[in-house]
């Protein structure tokens, strides 16, 4: 038998175990196999880290600004009440907020969101994160430790402004883990002790995939990409002397 005539009879035999593994994932039992039985043995044969919240450290300049931070900080009281306690302690001193954010300087927008159990702070901000954080509690560690008394483990970071560096490592891991705007990034996170892609070797990117899923059981919440930003580059400084309203 001929070599060309040997490879036309592999060649249908291949589309055809594709075709068998691709239409798998349309069924029902196949579905809940992978998420419950697949997915939890790949986490333990090849587990990953879980990843630090917020935005990557970048050497760009047009990347540190307009950085996302989405903070997710579980109420200690899930009922009702609790979400209401949280909703007061906003709008009771929602005006000393909005004004220590002004004096920030480095903030595009923000706000607060209750979703189901959880107290959100979703924030666009120029710069380092820990900077960040830093100019926050100068402004406002006193009025939003009132916030934090509401929060589960947000005891031990009362007073903020006498656990600055706690708070923000605090903060930091509560900050959603931000998955990379290029898929192939997925890849070079690799497993605990042992990287996905050794140096000078070719990733494979079949494994796409399986990283993303990966990378979502050890991280629930995250947010996709870097987030859209309408005029990219401009930092708030530039829009306030724009504006006339100074530093």
């Amino acid at each position: 038998m001929s070599v060309r005539r040997r490879m036309n009879q592999l060649v249908p035999r291949r589309a055809s175990l594709n075709d068998l593994v691709n239409s798998m994932s349309k069924s029902r039992l196949f579905g809940w196999l992978a998420g419950h039985v697949l997915v939890p043995y790949w986490a333990r044969k090849t587990p990953v880290h879980k990843q630090p919240g917020g935005a990557r450290a970048t050497v760009q300049p047009g990347d540190n600004v307009q950085r996302m931070m989405n903070l997710i900080l579980p109420l200690k009281d899930k009922t009702a009440v609790g979400r209401a306690k949280a909703a007061m302690a906003i709008a009771s001193n929602l005006d000393e907020i909005y004004a220590g954010l002004d004096n920030v300087g480095t903030v595009h927008f923000a706000r607060f969101v209750i979703i189901e159990n959880n107290m959100c702070m979703i924030s666009c901000y120029d710069g380092d994160f820990s900077n960040y954080i830093r100019d926050f509690v100068a402004q406002l560690g006193t009025v939003f430790d009132s916030v934090i008394a509401l929060i589960e483990d947000g005891e031990a970071m009362i007073p903020t402004r006498d656990n600055i560096d706690t708070f923000i490592n605090w903060v930091h891991d509560r900050d959603v883990y931000q998955i990379p705007d290029t898929a192939t990034e997925l890849l070079h996170y690799g497993t605990i002790g042992q990287p996905a892609v050794k140096s000078g070797e070719v990733a494979d990117l079949r494994l796409i995939a399986r990283a993303l899923i990966l990378q979502l059981h050890a991280n629930p919440n995250a947010l996709l990409g870097s987030g859209y930003r309408g005029y990219p580059g401009i930092s708030a400084a530039r829009i306030r002397d724009k504006m006339g309203f100074g530093w």
